[in-house]
């Protein structure tokens, strides 16, 4: 039975100058070869073919190492996977034209469907994202036109849809596509592209109302911008270049955010000097100052320019005790963001929920079927869309055995094992997820009490437990006692569920113990035992048979195969493969019964075990973390053997990673402000203080998030990192206004400080309203995933704003040794 069909030389021969090659035959072409097989039998002394004593037939693998089944029905699964910059949705518009052709030529009886749409999920995502830029476009379009008028809004706006389409095309020659991050980075660019047009506008404007000709006007307005106008640009891109420098999953999904407000604001710098220059030259019309009317929005920003008046002359005449109540501020809100709860990534917002199944280590896949059956029973009868039902769940796919390729960033399979499910589940609406897998929860805690079910939401940023311990060390006992003390200690914490570690419980095991003795005596060898028991439970392999491309393994099996109990297995019979003789198994062995441990695990050459938990709804990873930890230390320290160590992964590790790995290339990026900063000023003092007003914004951060109630994770730290970039710009047009004052205008230091804050007052309360008005959009409809950034940016920026104003010019005066006392305030700087 050692023959196979796999084609074997037989040696080659020399034909003059060729060699060729000699192939015997006898390989098997058919099932039919094979039963026409011939076999010695009795002592050698007689040939019968294999057909004659045996049953051989074509069938599929037994057992079956995976089942798939659609909607209670048993079917075959086939996936599609996306080539390298190529465009999902068009792939889906492709498969869908595949589909709808084979469903008309499908035989009755058999359906086609698609199970996971990730191309319609995206395609959704993205008009949805297109509707928030609209928005966002149509939002700062308005207030440019309310707070500018009519004529130099539309001067000041114009520069939106042609730094947009430059973008586009400049990330079209990138081959960058647009997905809800780079569309999410336009949202956030606009704000800030905005910020270069209004401060050149309003920059001629002033020059225009004091009586310069417009030509020479816009030229002064190049000539004193350009230089500011690019290391504020390049200092807020270079915010971002940390996230697209980190090598993890977080930063390949965030990196291009850098890219595309990297294009966006150097398009905007150069639109703004260029375009909008030519614009304000050819319709700006500015009367001489005393001649022009106001209008209502004039007269309002002029009061507000009052009271700023009023306030910024109170600052400065208390600018130590302004900038200690700042700084005191800012240690309050670090003090803060302990009450933040933290969520690395929220959940991804698909419609569709996952189980996963494990049942005890060496269940059969038959009983696995029999749990999916049943749990796919009870979501038909109780959870499924219908006429009397109507939201829910619209349609399942369960794999066992094995798990599907992967439909999504946010999923990984398990290990393939016959005591493995999982089940894929799409629900009538994003909304519906949580009480689907809270029915879902309840209903398998209850009906299969010896199951490891983990139901759940895709994550957003990556797959992966939300609580994960990690214990290594020499001694498999000591670790499960361990572990078993960990799982304990979780399940009394509030907000976990489905507390486990990746070893398992223990499964029998039956030790065949060879009495090397009789075994000889009998003449049977440990091979002959192990051969026999093989061939009557699971089958032996005699050969391989080749099918067109396919290789089939030949399996010889006793007729009862795997029905055997431990009864009939006590009654075998052993085949010696040299004399042809049968003995009885107990009459050369014992059979024993063991437990072992089902796996043990390795991480970095040492045993380790990996102890679990998922979370209840309103749970909180960090807030579980921090809890245990201190219990962890202590057990280590006062319980544990010496040598056994434990380290965290889950949500802890993977912020560690991609937040460690951001903050680990911080530092570039600070180097990079640093030396643009000093390019610009050539002073470490001005430099010194542009780079505080950095972590400042962190004031409004805090107050936002805890107002709004929303968790501190990777995207509110990417929204902090964004509003230290519009910080900084305002500090850097605030402070070279300044400069300009006191060195080309000649005023004194006290008036150049008034009069640069109360110049560039309109321009950056402008570009606040503008960054904060286009965001509401995002923070709407944006979904879990950009809510806290939109947050962080909102109202940071709005305290940032406050911080810029009173702040930079208190520190300047300070450092600068610019004193107010006795100071009359001269009315001319209002105009």
């Amino acid at each position: 039975m050692g023959s196979t069909n796999i084609l074997n030389s037989g040696g080659q021969i020399n034909l003059g100058d060729e060699r060729i090659i000699l192939e015997p035959t006898g390989n098997f072409n058919s099932v039919e070869d094979i039963r026409e097989m011939l076999i010695t039998v009795g002592g050698g002394n007689q040939l019968v073919k294999l057909g004659d004593i045996t049953t051989v037939s074509q069938g599929y693998i037994d057992p079956p190492t995976q089942r798939v089944r659609i909607n209670g029905k048993d079917a075959i699964s086939l996936h599609v996977n996306l080539k390298e910059n190529a465009n999902v949705i068009e792939l889906g518009e492709e498969v869908n034209k595949v589909v709808f052709d084979w469903q008309k030529r499908i035989p009755v009886g058999l359906e086609l469907t698609r199970v996971s749409s990730l191309d319609t999920y995206i395609d959704v995502k993205v008009n949805d994202f297109i509707s928030n830029l609209m928005q966002s476009i149509g939002i700062v379009l308005a207030v440019m036109l309310i707070f500018l008028g009519i004529r130099t809004g539309f001067v000041i706006a114009s520069l939106i849809p042609i730094v947009t389409i430059m973008t586009l095309m400049i990330m079209g020659l990138m081959n960058m596509g647009l997905n809800q991050v780079t569309l999410a980075a336009l949202i956030m660019a606009l704000g800030m592209l905005v910020d270069n047009a209004i401060v050149v506008a309003e920059t001629i404007m002033v020059k225009m109302e004091q009586g310069i000709a417009k030509k020479q006007a816009a030229v002064e307005a190049f000539t004193e911008l350009w230089m500011p106008l690019l290391i504020s640009t390049l200092t807020t891109s270079a915010a971002f270049l940390a996230f697209y420098l980190s090598p993890t999953t977080m930063g390949d999904i965030v990196g291009p955010i850098f890219v595309v407000i990297t294009i966006a604001l150097l398009s905007s710098w150069i639109i703004a000097l260029t375009v909008i220059t030519t614009f304000c030259y050819l319709f700006i019309k500015v009367q001489p100052k005393g001649e022009r009317k106001q209008s209502i929005i004039d007269r309002v920003i002029n009061a507000l320019k009052g009271k700023y008046k009023d306030l910024i002359l109170v600052a400065l005449r208390n600018k130590y005790k302004i900038i200690i109540g700042i700084f005191i501020a800012f240690f309050a809100s670090l003090f803060g963001f302990g009450y933040i709860p933290f969520i690395f990534f929220p959940d991804s917002d698909r419609n569709m929920v996952t189980i996963d199944i494990n049942l005890p280590e060496g269940y059969k896949i038959e009983r696995t079927t029999e749990v999916v059956k049943k749990l796919e029973q009870y979501m038909s009868d109780s959870l499924k869309v219908n006429d009397k039902q109507k939201t829910g769940i619209l349609d399942w796919s369960s794999y066992i055995g094995e798990g599907p390729e992967s439909y999504d960033l946010g999923y990984s399979p398990d290990e393939p094992n016959s005591n493995y499910a999982h089940i894929l589940v799409n629900t009538s609406s994003f909304n519906e997820n949580v009480a689907v897998i809270e029915r879902l929860d309840n209903f398998t805690f209850n009906s299969f009490p010896n199951a490891d079910i983990k139901v759940g939401a895709l994550g957003a940023g990556g797959s992966g437990t939300p609580i994960e311990i990690k214990v290594s060390g020499s001694n498999p006992d000591e670790l499960s006692k361990i572990s078993e003390t960990i799982k304990q200690r979780l399940s009394s914490i509030s907000g976990t569920k489905n507390v486990k570690d990746d070893w398992g419980p223990k499964s029998k095991k039956f030790l065949i113990k060879i009495d090397q003795n009789r075994a000889q005596t009998a003449g049977v060898s440990s091979s002959d035992i192990a051969t026999s028991l093989q061939t009557v439970l699971d089958g032996f392999q005699t050969g391989e048979y080749r099918e067109d491309d396919k290789s089939i393994p030949i399996i010889m099996r006793s007729s009862a195969g795997q029905q055997q109990s431990l009864a009939s297995l006590e009654t075998l019979n052993i085949y010696s493969q040299t004399s042809g003789k049968s003995v009885p198994l107990l009459q050369v062995a014992s059979i024993e019964p063991q437990w072992q441990y089902s796996k043990i695990k390795r991480f970095d050459l040492r045993r380790t075990i990996n102890i679990t938990s998922e979370l209840r709804e309103g749970g909180n990873a960090s807030a579980i973390t921090a809890e245990i930890t201190p219990w962890l230390d202590e057990q280590k320290k006062n319980v544990w053997t010496i040598g056994y160590e434990y380290e965290f992964g889950g949500d802890a590790k993977q912020s560690a990673e991609s937040m460690g790995s951001v903050i680990g290339y911080l530092p570039i990026s600070g180097f990079i402000i640093v030396l643009l900063l000093i390019i610009q000023f050539n002073s470490f003092r001005k430099m010194g203080m542009v780079v505080l007003t950095i972590p400042l914004g962190i004031i409004g951060v805090v107050i936002g998030l805890l107002t709004f109630r929303e968790a501190f994770g990777f995207m509110p730290f990417l929204g902090v990192i964004s509003l230290a970039g519009i910080v900084i710009n305002n500090a850097i047009v605030l402070i070279d206004r300044m400069e300009i004052e006191q060195k080309d205008l000649g005023r004194s230091e006290q008036d150049a400080v008034i009069a640069a804050c109360l110049q560039r007052f309109r321009p950056i309360l402008l570009a606040t309203f503008t960054t904060v008005l286009g965001l509401i959009p995002l923070y709407i409809s944006g979904g879990e995933m950009w809510e806290g950034m939109a947050i962080s940016i909102m109202i940071g920026l709005l305290f940032g704003t406050v911080i810029t104003l009173l702040f930079i010019p208190s520190l300047y005066s300070a450092l600068f040794k610019v004193s107010y006392k006795g100071y009359e305030f001269n009315e001319e700087l209002l105009e």
